[in-house]
């Protein structure tokens, strides 16, 4: 893939349109590991490919391992040909992309670590011209944050190197802590080094181009906006389905399980996408402010009827994709008793004007029928049939479905007239694929994510006070289940759509999933 290919992709034009930023230089913590391979170099290489990265941009990777810059450089050279999403690696791009790349053998915990760094920065800014401008990326294990934080703010590097002409900032990766406690003490330790604008949590969820253009798709057309609320809209569904196990992540899920892993974050930040007000504009402030007061506005659980609003499902052994799956108790370092969740339903209620008696529906889980991630809502039904009430029971509500993953789109179900003599009512579906109707695939979330920390736009961010607030609904629940035990786990079968529980979660309300 040469340069001007990469800029021809239809899908990129629009990114060619945003200012380049500032030069700076990006410090990955971690470096070694799986995250900066499969994701962090591959969306800075492709940023290089349309000349969005700003000249001298520098990456300085510091992990334990030991790397020289030139074996770092051969890695990462490697990592972008093994994990990139794109067809072809240009190699002269290539080539000189991993010429900004640099490495430190460092030990997080060693304060002299950071002078080194610091050294090296200064050295970049000399000869590269970075400015100052430094970003902090925190690719590491959750319990290296708040060391690193730390460590950061002792050699004064957490902040700019002059003031109102540089700039310092810190990418924080998810979890945010894993309980409301733990969530608040790290909002302090990193509130007490760094300021709050400095500071993106990163969710790779929000770059995502469709849950994006589901802003543009609710604000930017009047014909769906009048209708987004309680008198058109019956109810909503968010799934994220994998069709993936742990894989080899057993003591890391053993800790964390599934509410933990990916409803705390990504589907409660869809959820607050789909149920915010319109801010005034599309400012990172106002934004953030409209998300808060959904999460403001969720009804606590009610632990009296636990059943009626939750199910928690763990997965059994069964068949993917025509293979053999163990169950997750057979799983290498997971408890042959554990009772972790790795499927998660709930129901939830937003106390508002706009979603008054509107259910949201929400279920997530490992080792499901297929990978998808899929936003759906559904309309009430027409209040009178006037043909006939032989029509009446056959014809469909119609349904809004937008695709998160894979093959991100946006496709509206509504119900026309079958040519024949009689009244006969089908189903029909209009869809919108953005590989059909833009040409190529669409920038990946971490190329969106990271030029915008670059930019220093925080819009697609997690700020401090909707990480609590996710974490005051959620962490009862853990609670509860830890205190359960086993007692109330549903098990399901790999390669179904989880516990039957879920469906009946639905059945009580005269509803049903919609079919992904």
């Amino acid at each position: 893939m040469t340069d001007t290919a990469v800029l021809t992709n239809p899908l990129r034009e629009g990114m060619r349109i945003r200012k380049t930023p500032a030069p700076c230089a990006m410090v990955i913590f971690g470096a070694s590991g799986d995250l900066t391979a499969r994701k962090l170099i591959p969306a800075l290489y492709y940023l290089h490919c349309e000349r969005l990265l700003p000249p001298g941009f520098s990456v300085i990777g510091c992990a334990k391992t030991p790397y020289s810059n030139e074996k770092f450089r051969e890695a990462m050279a490697d990592a972008v040909k093994k994990f990139s999403e794109k067809a072809t690696v240009d190699e002269p791009s290539l080539t000189s992309f991993i010429q900004s790349l640099y490495y430190l053998t460092d030990d997080f915990g060693d304060v002299k670590a950071y002078t080194q760094l610091d050294e090296l920065l200064n050295k970049l800014d000399s000869e590269r011209g970075t400015n100052g401008n430094r970003l902090f990326y925190l690719a590491t294990p959750p319990s290296s944050f708040p060391v690193i934080v730390s460590h950061l703010g002792a050699v004064g590097l957490a902040q700019p190197k002059e003031p109102g002409k540089s700039w310092t900032r810190v990418v924080i990766e998810k979890p945010f802590g894993h309980d409301l406690e733990s969530a608040r003490e790290l909002t302090a330790t990193v509130g007490s080094v760094f300021k709050e604008e400095q500071v993106y949590r990163i969710d790779h969820y929000l770059g995502k181009e469709t849950v994006q253009n589901l802003l543009v798709f609710r604000f930017a057309n009047g014909i769906f906006e009048p209708i987004w609320n309680r008198r058109y809209i019956d109810h909503v569904e968010i799934t994220v389905a994998e069709e993936l196990g742990v894989e080899g992540r057993g003591r890391y899920y053993e800790e964390a399980g599934l509410l933990r892993d990916m409803v705390q974050n990504h589907v409660m930040s869809v959820l607050s996408l789909v149920a915010m007000e319109s801010p005034a504009t599309f400012d990172a402030v106002e934004v953030r402010d409209e998300k808060a007061k959904v999460m403001r506005a969720i009804r606590p659980i009610d632990f009296d009827h636990l059943d009626d609003f939750v199910v928690r499902g763990q997965y059994a052994d069964g068949w993917v994709k025509g293979q053999k799956v163990p169950g997750y108790c057979e799983e290498a370092n997971v408890a042959s008793n554990s009772s972790t969740e790795t499927f998660a339903a709930l129901k939830l209620s937003i106390d508002n004007w706009r979603w008054a008696d509107v259910p949201f529906y929400l279920r997530s889980g490992k080792r499901l029928a297929k990978r998808v991630s899929e936003i759906v809502v559904q309309f009430r039904r027409v209040p009178h049939m006037v043909f006939g009430s032989k029509t009446e029971n056959l014809v469909e509500p119609n349904v809004l479905a937008m695709r998160i993953q894979p093959n991100e789109g946006i496709a509206i179900n509504f119900n026309a007239k079958f040519p024949a003599p009689t009244m006969e009512i089908r189903p029909v579906k209009m869809e919108f694929r953005y590989a059909e109707s833009f040409g190529g695939e669409p920038p990946s979330a971490y190329e969106t994510l990271l030029l915008d920390c670059m930019l220093g736009d925080q819009t697609l961010f997690t700020r401090e006070d909707a990480v609590e607030l996710a974490w005051q609904l959620l962490s009862p629940l853990l609670d509860r289940w830890r205190e359960d035990g086993a007692k109330g786990l549903q098990y399901y079968e790999s390669g179904s759509w989880g516990p039957a529980a879920s469906d009946a979660l639905l059945e009580r309300d005269k509803r049903r999933w919609h079919r992904l």
